[in-house]
């Protein structure tokens, strides 16, 4: 029996990177998790993704640690208020204080890394462009860019002649349609955690953009949200 090939998915234990893990299971690949401890406001998301990766099938789970707090600029690694209440006109213009700067850039070039030691040809990010267009590291042209680069930066590509490709299943889906593709595969998003401004005890807010946005897709597949919230 041929072996599965390898894909590193980025796991952040939230709704999207846990379908985009999934998917990647789906698809056939043995995948490996990569999640990462970078100065964010929380680390409930971590547990999340440790139990995300077991129940659905990760062959390894590592954390990475990198302190984005040295620079600083965003919500989630800085001393600023994350915004509540917004409209979803708000939401969808401009690029919101909770952008992280150069953030999956530098997971990105993370999973580069692992994926070129662990000899993967794949990498996995849950990035989305329709439901959140205000980050730029989100965006079709962005991700065509990284992969430009990596197939330039690596002795895997340039050596060896293997090319390296980023996946993003769900960079044209609504949050709608990414929750249904993930209830047909299994995924138990009772264990994600979206919110980014959590209660001590990991409770969701229900009105941080990440939210309202996740409430918004549970309501508009007629669903109910299984997450826990304040």
């Amino acid at each position: 029996m041929s072996q599965k090939p390898k894909a590193v998915v980025l796991l952040s234990g939230g709704l999207d990177s846990a379908t985009c893990l999934a998917i990647a299971r789906d698809r056939g690949f043995a995948p490996l998790a990569i999640s990462f401890r970078y100065g964010q406001r929380h680390l409930h998301e971590l547990a999340a993704a440790a139990r995300l990766a077991k129940a659905l099938g990760a062959q390894r789970h590592m954390v990475a640690d990198i302190d984005l707090r040295a620079f600083g600029g965003s919500a989630l690694t800085a001393d600023i208020a994350v915004p509540k209440d917004r409209a979803e006109g708000e939401m969808s213009s401009g690029i919101p204080i909770t952008y992280v700067p150069a953030r999956n850039t530098i997971f990105l070039s993370f999973a580069l890394a692992l994926a070129e030691v662990e000899q993967a040809q794949d990498i996995y990010i849950g990035v989305n462009a329709v439901d959140y267009s205000g980050y730029p590291d989100c965006r079709p042209d962005f991700i065509a860019a990284f992969e430009k680069m990596a197939n330039l930066a690596t002795k895997a590509a340039v050596g060896d002649g293997r090319r390296l490709t980023v996946h993003t299943p769900l960079i044209t889906l609504s949050k709608a349609e990414i929750i249904k593709t993930g209830l047909k595969l299994g995924v138990d998003y009772g264990m994600t955690t979206s919110c980014y401004d959590p209660t001590p005890e990991g409770l969701a807010c229900g009105h941080c953009d990440a939210c309202k946005l996740r409430l918004k897709g549970f309501a508009e597949a007629g669903l109910t949200d299984p997450a826990p919230y304040a």
